[in-house]
């Protein structure tokens, strides 16, 4: 088969290009060639932009194209109107964020989604569910009944530029008295990249059609249990400190940001975390250990950190909580219990 990538260098995109190549396909990958240039010397690789410049693509055809990197519904649409007689499948990686009300819990792809009644705004970090449903629907208005729309979850593992699981792999790893938000019975969600790239890979081929959710695991993780199973493989001096809610909330800790995977129960979004795959998993969608993702993490945040210290902070600007400020909640929290 041959697949057109548009993306392909970047966390679940590599991932997807990893993914084809084992199973023997053929891959182009379209992009600005500015990510990770090098990657896959021996893939075709041509150049452009989305917004404006596919002179590339045109001219050319493949079996399959999944579109990793569309956030804005007037650039999908470029490449949808392009793409439409050139490619028999077209997969879209959406996410759940296009939901538009968390507040009820085990949605599935019924939900309603989000939308925007000014469809000019182009604004990604105030409107990104709701510009996501947008390039759904460019995607499945050209591509009728040849379309694939997934909406995946928290994604981690390897390559993951976020540091939302990451960080605490590594603050795990790092030891000592580690800030954690109770309850212990939290649930909570997420896929690993590889896990979400080797089945979307599969429904390429298999011409799946249709929305899906794409999360997992395909149990009930609480962040108790994912505590349990971080300190089993790390540190042994670490020491798990579980703070109230209420303390977090009064010193305003960052939901998601500060404290990846946390949602307070006094948040509207219950839901967020209790999505409803069961679609995706009758098709085929399995998941790896949480031992496998917290180790193989681990080791890729060695092999590019190799210095990584228990006194090293938290790098700004990506998720997760700076240790000076961990250790002055921590001392505040144990002045008051």
């Amino acid at each position: 088969m041959r697949v057109l990538i548009l993306g392909g260098t970047e966390f679940l995109g590599r991932h997807l290009v990893d993914a084809a190549l084992q199973r023997g396909h053929e891959v182009t990958l379209f992009n600005r060639g500015q990510s990770n240039p090098d990657l896959f010397p021996n893939v075709e690789k041509l150049k452009g932009n989305r917004d404006g410049n596919l002179h590339a693509l045109h001219g050319r055809t493949w079996d399959a194209a999944i579109d990793t990197s569309g956030y804005i519904p007037r650039i999908v649409r470029d490449s949808v109107n392009l793409l439409k007689d050139a490619v028999e499948h077209y997969t879209f990686i959406s996410s759940i964020s296009v939901y538009a009300d968390f507040s009820q819990t085990g949605m599935d792809e019924n939900g309603v989604v989000e939308t925007l009644h000014d469809k000019s705004n182009e604004n990604i970090s105030e409107h990104y569910g709701a510009l996501k449903a947008l390039c759904e629907q460019e995607v499945t208005q050209e591509f009728r009944g040849r379309a694939l729309i997934v909406r995946p979850g928290l994604i981690v593992g390897p390559f993951d530029p976020t540091n939302r699981f990451t960080y605490w792999v590594r603050r795990f790893y790092q030891g000592g008295s580690i800030l954690v938000p109770e309850p212990r019975h939290a649930k909570i969600q997420f896929i690993d990249a590889r896990d979400l790239a080797n089945w979307t890979i599969r429904s390429v081929e298999k011409h799946l059609t249709g929305i899906f959710n794409a999360t997992g695991p395909d149990y009930e993780l609480t962040m108790g249990h994912m505590v349990e199973m971080l300190g089993r493989f790390h540190h042994s001096s670490a020491e798990v400190v579980w703070v109230s809610e209420e303390f977090l909330l009064q010193e305003d800790v960052r939901e998601f940001e500060e404290l990846p995977l946390w949602i307070s129960e006094k948040t509207n979004w219950p839901g967020f975390m209790t999505i409803d795959v069961k679609k995706a998993t009758d098709n085929g969608l399995s998941f790896r250990s949480l031992e496998d993702s917290i180790l193989d993490t681990l080791h890729w945040e060695l092999t590019r950190q190799p210095g990584l210290q228990s006194t090293r902070p938290q790098s700004a600007g990506h998720a997760g909580m700076q240790r000076e400020r961990e250790e002055q909640l921590l001392h505040k929290f144990f002045s008051k219990s």
